[in-house]
C-alpha cells in the first residue's frame, strides 16, 4: 500500500485543513475503494490511490483551469511526478469529459490518456457513493444533490446532466463485477 499511502498524505496535507468536507468526502471514496480491492487484484492499490486522490484539484495550489479533474492530475503529474497511470484516472473521474466539453478544455484533458477504463468506472462509483460530507449514499440521490447544488445555469449542472445516463452505467458495471467476484469467491 506504498501508492496509496503516499497519496493519502499528500491528499491529507492538501486538504484536511483547508477543506475538511471535501477531506471527509475524499476519505469516503477511500474506503469505498478499499472495499473493492477483492475484485480489482492488483489494481486494489492504484484504485485506493486514486480515490483519496481524486478531488486533489480543489486544493488551492492546484487549481489552474477550473476542472478540478484536471487540475488535481496536472498537479500529481508536473508537481509531484505521479505515476501516470494515476494521474489518467484522475482526470477522467465522474463528470470530467462532459465538463472539459463545456468548458473548451478537451484539449487540456487530451494531455491525459485513458488507460483504465475499468478503474475510472470504479472511482466514479466510489466518488457516487460518497456525499459530500463523507456519509454513504446511493448514487442517484448523489447525482440528485449535485445537481441541486449547482443549479441548470451552472456548468457542473450541465455536464452531470448530460453524463448522468454513462455514471448510472458506470456505478451497474462496478456492481456487477463486484457480485460476479463474490459470487466466484463462494464457487
Amino acid at each position: 500500500m506504498q501508492l496509496a499511502n503516499w497519496a493519502h498524505d499528500l491528499t491529507e496535507s492538501l486538504l484536511a485543513e483547508a477543506l475538511p468536507q471535501r477531506w471527509a468526502h475524499s476519505q469516503r471514496v477511500y474506503s469505498q475503494a478499499l472495499a473493492l480491492a477483492p475484485v480489482l487484484g492488483k489494481d486494489a492499490e492504484l484504485l485506493a490511490a486514486a480515490a483519496i486522490a481524486h478531488d486533489i484539484g480543489y486544493a488551492k495550489v492546484a487549481v489552474d483551469t477550473g476542472q478540478h479533474m484536471i487540475d488535481g492530475a496536472r498537479y500529481l503529474r508536473d508537481v509531484v511526478g505521479a505515476d501516470p497511470r494515476l494521474c489518467s484516472i484522475v482526470a477522467f473521474h465522474t463528470s470530467s469529459s462532459w465538463e472539459a466539453t463545456e468548458l473548451g478544455l478537451a484539449d487540456a484533458l487530451g494531455e491525459f490518456e485513458l488507460t483504465d477504463p475499468e478503474l475510472v468506472d470504479a472511482v466514479t462509483y466510489c466518488d457516487l457513493t460518497s456525499s459530500p460530507v463523507g456519509d454513504l449514499v446511493d448514487p442517484a440521490e448523489r447525482l440528485s444533490e449535485v445537481l441541486e447544488r449547482y443549479g441548470p445555469e451552472h456548468v457542473v449542472f450541465r455536464a452531470v446532466s448530460a453524463a448522468q445516463p454513462e455514471l448510472m452505467a458506470r456505478v451497474a458495471r462496478v456492481r456487477r463485477r463486484h457480485a460476479e467476484s463474490m459470487v466466484a469467491k463462494l464457487s
